[in-house]
């Protein structure tokens, strides 16, 4: 038996692949067409343009589908190990579930309206996806340690709080570079004002993007040690 197939361990495997594909792979396209910078281009510049935004938006519905699907899985693992004795706080555990939620419909914001097209709706959904995100990884590290062991091992609770503070640390330059930055185009030139906010905010994106994936690459481990079943009953009707 092949390690991925363990439990419910190709959930996060396949939301890391998903995820980590969607931007390498529209990144590639892009800048093999010109269509943003070589270097420091958004993540969304990447998939502003087709054929490169039909790649972004098919591939980012598909992971963000993959991300309900673990952070629902994770949702109930954690349940289970609280049954008895209880350690974390039902509201927390929920807290955290409804963040996630929260996390992937904006991703698929994000992946639907083009930064080009409709920028507000767009910027809104990005800020969506990495403030729930950040705070969701938050509050799984804080459960990570409420339930270790057996939740998970230290090992893979100090990776997450690595993660978690590494996440944290990029955020607020994303988002607060991000409100210089004035030039909408995708190419941008060193002579503009913004150019360093445009790359301090640029940077810090792809990092909180990659630490969502590496927190993500954590679960393999937890998910390898639980299933989930589906009951089904029928009621007869009178």
């Amino acid at each position: 038996m092949f390690w991925f197939t363990q439990g419910l361990s190709f959930l996060p495997l396949f939301l890391v692949v998903s995820s980590s594909s969607t931007f390498i792979v529209c990144y590639i396209i892009s800048v093999f067409r010109r269509d943003v910078d070589v270097l420091f281009p958004y993540i969304s510049d990447t998939g502003a343009n087709p054929p490169e935004s039909c790649i972004f938006g098919l591939m980012t519905v598909i992971s963000s589908c993959a991300g309900i699907a673990t952070i629902y899985a994770r949702y109930k693992f954690v349940e289970r190990l609280n049954e008895e004795p209880v350690k974390v706080k039902p509201h927390l555990n929920t807290a955290a579930l409804w963040l996630g939620m929260i996390s992937c419909l904006g991703m698929c914001i994000v992946a639907t309206f083009q930064e080009t097209e409709v920028t507000y709706v767009h910027d809104g959904g990005a800020l969506m996806f990495f403030l729930s995100g950040v705070i969701y990884i938050v509050l799984q590290t804080k459960i990570s340690y409420v339930i270790h062991p057996p939740g998970s091992s230290a090992n893979t609770f100090r990776a997450r709080v690595v993660i978690t503070i590494i996440a944290i640390f990029a955020f607020f330059p994303t988002v607060i570079c991000a409100f210089f930055v004035k030039q909408t185009q995708l190419h941008r030139h060193k002579e503009d004002k913004d150019y360093p906010f445009h790359v301090a905010s640029a940077v810090c994106e792809w990092i909180v993007a990659f630490s969502f994936i590496f927190f993500f690459l954590t679960y393999l481990c937890d998910f390898q040690r639980f299933t989930i079943q589906v009951k089904t009953e029928y009621v007869e009707q009178y």
